[in-house]
């Protein structure tokens, strides 16, 4: 095992986002904000020794992120909130931050890697 040269931000949806799901054109979804929130999407980012430095890289970015978040559950744009500010993505997300990120791959899979 070794240490990746990154960190970890793992973004949660918050009741709006699970709102505007729920709203979603012939939206028939039925899923909870737990359910929801109990596989969030991970994204790394550089490695970071303060909180500041993650944080403003995660404001540099929140718009893809966003998007992204947006994308998995519906490609049409046109469904998408119009107010997407950085303030809409801290009211729309929560986001843990995790320093240390260690690739276990060779160990699961046996010596050889497999890509």
């Amino acid at each position: 095992m070794y240490s990746v040269d990154r960190s970890v931000v793992i973004v949660k949806p918050k009741e709006p986002f699970l709102e505007w799901i729920r709203n979603l054109p012939g939206s028939e979804i039925d899923i909870t904000l737990e359910q929801l929130r109990a596989d969030s999407t991970v994204y790394l980012i550089p490695d970071f020794d303060e909180i500041e430095d993650a944080l403003e890289a995660i404001d540099h970015i929140y718009g893809k992120i966003f998007e992204t978040e947006l994308a998995e559950w519906s490609e049409e744009e046109d469904t998408w909130p119009q107010e997407r500010t950085l303030k809409h993505f801290w009211q729309w997300f929560d986001v843990k931050l995790h320093s240390l990120v260690i690739d276990a791959a060779e160990e699961v899979m046996g010596e050889t890697r497999m890509n």
